[in-house]
């Protein structure tokens, strides 16, 4: 392998421990303080659920009045003796057409969701950096003196299971808006049905609780990752005592 090459890859291992003990002792303290002033704001703090309500646009048709007589003398003729042609007569409502041709999303949670994903693809990322900055401070495997390594090891665990929740977030935004419209379009079918009216206003309530609730669990993932880190830094950075340096 070239010289250049491997001269680098160190030049890279040796920028990400830089940047990833500087996210740890600035950028994590910053980010804290920004999601406790982002919960404090009025889109988060005490917000009442009927905040986040929207009209679906959906109007109520008026009802279809069947009539099975064929007209002209007034008897009903036995259905056998119809014509082949003739379509069949089922009770239902009018073919009605949306106002504004379409079901908008909720456009108050939408909002939320544009402040929220930034975050949770930040969390992402930092995770992934602390992931990579404590594998390359592991030291290769030797006999006894792993007590550090074993510290190394559970806060990478500990990371990896942040980034795997992180991750899930993201999930859970996108089955929202799947849910949302299995039910909307069953308003769309079935509009005289109320419940189906207000599953969906249920379904936005609870979102925007769970959105709430996101950014809290992002702010204390913060805050448990910078904990663990800060708490065991000398033996994440020197996982072996001074007598055992030269093994690694």
């Amino acid at each position: 392998m070239p010289s250049d090459t491997i001269a680098k890859v160190q030049d890279y291992k040796d920028s990400l421990i830089k940047k990833a003990e500087q996210l740890i002792t600035q950028g994590f303290p910053e980010k804290i303080v920004q999601l406790n002033e982002l919960l404090a704001t009025p889109m988060f703090y005490e917000r009442k659920f009927s905040d986040v309500h929207q009209d679906l646009n959906i109007p109520v048709p008026d009802p279809v009045l069947v009539n099975n007589n064929d007209g002209g003398d007034g008897i009903d003729k036995p259905s056998a003796k119809r014509a082949r042609t003739e379509p069949p007569l089922v009770s239902g409502v009018k073919v009605m057409y949306l106002p504004t041709s379409s079901v908008p999303c909720n456009a108050p949670l939408c909002e939320m969701i544009k402040i929220v994903k930034p975050i949770i693809r930040k969390l992402v990322e930092d995770s992934n950096f602390l992931k990579m900055w404590i594998s390359f401070m592991i030291p290769k495997i030797e006999d006894g003196n792993n007590f550090g390594v074993s510290i190394q090891e559970d806060t990478l665990a500990e990371i990896q299971t942040v980034e795997t929740e992180a991750a899930a977030f993201f999930d859970q935004i996108s089955r929202y808006f799947l849910s949302r419209a299995k039910v909307v379009s069953k308003v769309a079918k079935y509009p005289h049905i109320d419940d189906y009216r207000r599953a969906v206003v249920e379904l936005d309530e609870k979102e925007y609780l769970s959105l709430w609730l996101v950014v809290c669990e992002v702010r204390n993932r913060y805050s448990s990752l910078h904990d663990i880190v800060t708490k065991n830094m000398e033996k994440l950075k020197k996982p072996r005592s001074s007598n055992a340096e030269h093994l690694y």
